[in-house]
This record gives structure tokens, sequence and C-alpha cells, in this order.
């Protein structure tokens, strides 16, 4: 008998006075975790399959069911924690490079949470969003340098091509394969009606969804997967990926397993196969290179989209977007390294990039100091939670952010971080049929919508508070934004004062 070093993280708490047997969750994991024993008219469970997911929590009738973090540990040890240990067992075992999903989980510093709001009182007074107009409305795109008036007076408009946004947040990039198609039509739609955008990710556009193509951003990445000329002439901007916040330096992979006939027409790979896309565009190694596919790709749509690069947080990373602003490209969107992702090298994910806060300050800051950040629009990634990071992400310089992770919470997602394993109990990342269906896209894009209408009422009210009634006004405005309890390297590089400290 070998023996299994790992005892399982949680543990499935089953109240039997409540429990009746229903098997409900037994019918609903996709783990396998719960087993009636008929002889004993009795459920049980495998705490080693749990991921904990909540499933099994939620659909239970009578809430005989909890999920709670086992207390099994190892003797103290200041410099091997159990998930060292554990990692070291895993891959003795297996030989293999750890897998992970989602973002970040350890306790690096989240900025967001120690900058603070300024807020208008009596020589500067607030604004009632409920009765005076608040303008939410952003466009993305380069900007014209100067007014040009006509004969009459009137304004010229030239500009490149905009997006229009009903407020500063998109949906991120999520491909089809890593999340289902109920997902995909979930965003599609509530984009739709929330007046914003969502991104295909480098998994290709389902010919189901052309028809949101004025709401739809698809994506370039290293592999090419679904691009053709009617993809990109479906969207309303174009991506070009060079690197993810969860993986910089890293290209993508998707399982054999999840490419089933839909997601092989739509990526145009063989079905079964792993779609595994280079680290590096092969034929991008400089700026000059990246301008010549910026270019390649506004030439092939007759220069009536904008064309964004994405690029991971990375220690160069204001140099780089100055490079971007310079290549003729319209937007460049930041991920940080606590950006979501549905697999990546458990090493990479926990220990490259840094983070949204100071790179998106630093990338302001150095587009201003040169004079061209009207050049390029700049959006922001990784670990957006709330309309009050959306706020704080306005006034470090960004344009408008993306969010992923707050998107799929909103569809049901419970951060089990098992992505890659493609048996999501909540129908979002997976591809099995059984499995899928159980996102309702009736229900999910309503919650999307909701999540949206609620986050634009709170970044209303936040700039009511802040006497501001457009964001606009409000980006790159850094004297609204107060640290607390940051060192004066980090306020440095943020470009805030300490609270306390006047302007």
């Amino acid at each position: 008998m070998s023996l299994n070093y790992i005892y399982p993280e949680s543990e499935v708490i089953r109240n039997y006075d409540k429990c009746i047997c229903c098997r409900a969750c037994e019918r609903q994991c996709a783990n396998e975790v719960h087993e009636y024993l008929e002889e004993a008219d009795k459920m049980i469970a495998d705490d080693a399959k749990c991921v904990d997911c909540h499933r099994c929590v939620s659909i239970c009738p009578v809430r005989a069911l909890k999920i709670v973090p086992t207390d099994h540990d190892f003797k103290k040890n200041t410099s091997w924690k159990k998930k060292d240990i554990y990692e070291v067992y895993k891959q003795a075992d297996s030989g293999g490079v750890l897998l992970s999903s989602m973002g970040n989980p350890n306790e690096f510093p989240v900025y967001w949470d120690k900058i603070l709001l300024n807020a208008s009182q009596v020589t500067n007074p607030s604004i009632d969003p409920l009765r005076e107009p608040m303008e939410t409305t952003v466009f993305l795109g380069a900007k014209a340098e100067e007014l040009t008036r006509g004969e009459n007076g009137k304004l010229i408009p030239i500009t490149s091509p905009q997006l229009k946004l009903d407020l500063p947040v998109m949906f991120s990039a999520m491909s089809y394969g890593s999340i289902s198609y109920n997902a995909h039509e979930s965003l599609a739609r509530a984009s739709q009606e929330a007046g914003t955008f969502y991104n295909t990710g480098e998994g290709g556009l389902h010919e189901d969804f052309y028809k949101y193509g004025g709401n739809t951003i698809v994506q370039v990445a290293s592999g090419r997967f679904g691009v053709h000329r009617e993809y990109l002439e479906t969207a309303a901007a174009i991506e070009i990926k060079m690197g993810q916040g969860a993986k910089p330096g890293i290209g993508g992979h998707l399982p054999g397993k999840k490419v089933g006939p839909d997601v092989s027409r739509t990526r145009m790979i063989p079905e079964g196969t792993d779609a595994i896309s280079p680290a590096p565009h092969h034929d991008i190694y400089s700026i000059e290179d990246l301008r010549q596919l910026v270019f390649s790709l506004k030439e092939a749509t007759a220069y009536k989209k904008p064309v964004i690069v994405k690029i991971a947080a990375v220690h160069n990373v204001a140099a780089i977007a100055s490079g971007i602003a310079r290549s003729g490209a319209d937007i460049v969107a930041i991920d940080g390294f606590r950006g979501g992702t549905g697999a990546a090298p458990t090493r990479i994910r926990d220990n490259v990039g840094i983070p949204i806060e100071v790179a998106l300050a630093q990338v302001d800051s150095r587009l201003r100091d040169e004079g061209i950040r009207d050049k390029i629009s700049v959006v922001a990634a990784g670990s957006i939670r709330s309309s009050a990071d959306v706020i704080k992400a306005v006034a470090l310089g960004a344009d408008a952010v993306y969010i992923g992770t707050s998107a799929l919470l909103a569809l049901g997602c419970h951060l089990c971080r098992t992505c890659n394993q493609g048996k999501c109990n909540w129908g979002i990342a997976t591809q099995r049929p059984d499995l899928v269906k159980r996102l309702n896209p009736d229900i999910g894009y309503k919650r999307l919508v909701n999540l949206m209408t609620a986050w634009k009422h709170e970044i209303e009210e936040m700039m009511g508070g802040m006497g501001i009634n457009s964001i606009e006004a409000l980006r790159g405005n850094r004297l609204m934004l107060r640290g607390v309890g940051l060192t004066d390297v980090e306020l440095r590089m943020l470009g805030i004062k300490h609270a306390g400290e006047s302007a």
C-alpha cells in the first residue's frame, strides 16, 4: 500500500439530524465527493475529492452541509508552511509542473486597501448625483492633439476610432474553451445591455455571438487561434495580447479535453488537441515589429477599429507603455499580478509581475512626462474587486478598467481554483454539457447587468462626494487620493500623499 502524504485541505461537515438523504449533493457534485450508502441509509463524503466549490452547500434543501478548512497541520515551522510542504510532495509524486487557477492568493500588499478617497466639504461643495447630472461615459482611443475648426467656426471632429463606454468598466479576456458557451453568452448579452464591452480572449469568437460584435473586443494572441478576416471585421476593437498578469512571459495552454467540436471549430484546431500558444509572438521582437502588427490589423479593418495592446505589469512597464503609445496603438491594457487565469504554472502566478496599482501610476506619470498621454488610453486590470477600486484606478491614471474574477463571481463562481480541471460545478470554467447547462445565461447576464448598475450608482455617489461630476475630471487626479500605512517610497511610486497631509 502506497503512502498518501497529503491530507485533504477541506472537510465536509454533515448534520445528520438535518440530512434527509435526498442525494442532491451526490447528483450535483462533478468531483464525486458524496455517496449514498443504501444499507445504512446514510450519506458519506470523501474529503480528499472536495475542491471547496460550495455547490453541495448551496443546493442542500435543509442546510445540512458546510465545508470547513481542515485543522490538520504540520509541526510549526516559520520557513516551511503546509502549502510549501504539500507542493513538494505533489511534485515528488508526479514529476510535473504545478498548475493553478485564478489569481495570486498570497499575502502581498493590496494597495487599493491602503488608499483612501478625499471628500468635499465647505469650500469645495459636494455634488448630489440624485439631482445633478453625473457623467460616467468614457471614450477609449487616441485623442486629437489640437482642435480644428471650419470656416463657420464649428469644430471638425478628427479622431481615431473610439470605444464608447457608459461606465469605465469592461469584461476582460476569457476565452471560449477556458469558460463555457453559456458564460460567454452571459458576458456578451450583459455588455450589450450595460453599454460596455467584453473580450473574447485568445479562443476566437463563436459564430452564435457575431450578433454582439458591436460590444465585442477580439483578441489576437501568439497562437492566432480563431483569427480570420470575419472575426476581425465583426468586432468593435482588436486586442493584441503580449502578456497576461497571472503569467507574464508565458503562453497559454488549453487542455485537449476541453477542445470539443464547438471549441475546435471556433479556435480552428483539431478536436481533442491541446491548444498551446507560444510565450512570444514569433513575429514581434521589438516595438517596431509590434507597430507592424498594429498597422496590419488597422489596414485589414480599414482603420475603423481601435487597436489595444495588452501587457503584463512588470518592472519596466512604463517604458514598454511609452513604446506602445508610439507604435500606433490606440489603447494599452495593463494586467497586474493578481489577475485571474484558467491555468498557469503556480510558480509563475505567485512570483512574477508587480501590482497593478504601482504599474498604473508609473505608466500614467511616464506618458504625461513625455507629453504623449493623449496619444493612448490606459486600461487597468488585475483584481478590480469593487466600484471603489474602479474610482481609485481612474484617479491613478486609468481611463477604464477590465474585470474578470468579479464578473465570474457575479455568475456564481466560488473561487475553488480548479478551473484547469474542467469540472466547474457552476457551469463556468467547463465544457461538459451536463455542467455547462447549470449556468442559465438568461439569469447570468442579468446578474452581470445588476453588478454594472450597482457599481455605476456607487461611482456616481463617490464622485459626487469628491465634488467631481465626470470621470474625465477624475482621471489622473491623484489629489483625490491619500495613502494609509504606506512607506515614503510607495507613496512616491503611487504619486499620492499620506492621509492628513495637505495638498
